[in-house]
């Protein structure tokens, strides 16, 4: 299995933001999930990119079962492996590696690529994946870009995911697009606000980002 079972992709689209988190101690992991969850997010990409990875993404899934959980920077086959046995719900990757697909696919955890290309695009759909992030998003060339790669595949039902370079202005005009599931935020739930424990911060950050792509994200569906 590579691409997102369909209700998972449903409960991804249906907020349409997926907070990007990386936690440096696994005690925070719970009541982040929780303060996400207050305001109204409940996907989350937790990034391999510390030791306490892993051990936060099964303390999540153990103590906030609700929150659906992708495990992001993925990059290597041992990775795959250690998120699906931490309880990771699907996977991230900032490229397109056919390697790291195979090893997904081979044990059965849903899978999103990441595509910057018309080429990165045709290798995913080889692998199997029509769910993938366009990262990374702004510095690519944004929105117009997307839509102009993403033309000739249109009839194949390819979604994107849009991360890098997103805020809370411009997630309104990605989630406005039909070729857009839902984007991705890393200022939702910064490093920093999770190091001190900022809950009621990103309680209200969460809160604001849904009430103001609401509208924008409803309408496209």
């Amino acid at each position: 299995m590579t691409q997102l079972p369909a209700e998972i992709f449903a409960r991804i689209e249906r907020t349409g933001i997926l907070a990007v988190l990386v936690v440096d101690r696994a005690k925070d992991a719970a009541p982040l999930a929780r303060a996400l969850l207050d305001g109204g997010i409940d996907a989350i990409e937790l990034t391999l990119r510390t030791e306490a990875a892993i051990d936060a993404i099964r303390t999540i899934k153990r103590e906030t079962p609700e929150m659906l959980v992708g495990a992001g920077t993925v990059l290597s086959a041992e990775q795959v492996r250690r998120a699906a046995e931490a309880g990771a719900d699907f996977a991230l990757a900032p490229g397109m590696n056919p390697t790291v697909v195979r090893a997904a696919q081979t044990i059965g955890l849903p899978f999103v690529p990441g595509t910057a290309t018309p080429s990165d695009i045709e290798r995913a759909l080889e692998c199997g994946c029509r769910t993938l992030k366009f990262f990374p998003a702004e510095p690519s060339g944004g929105l117009p870009y997307l839509k102009s790669m993403a033309a000739p595949y249109a009839h194949l039902d390819v979604r994107f995911i849009p991360l890098g370079g997103l805020n809370a202005d411009n997630a309104v005009g990605y989630l406005g697009d039909p070729l857009v599931a839902a984007v991705g935020g890393s200022w939702i739930a910064g490093r920093k606000s999770i190091a001190d424990g900022a809950w009621p911060t990103i309680t209200a950050l969460a809160r604001q980002i849904v009430l103001k792509t609401k509208d924008a994200h409803s309408q496209r569906r």
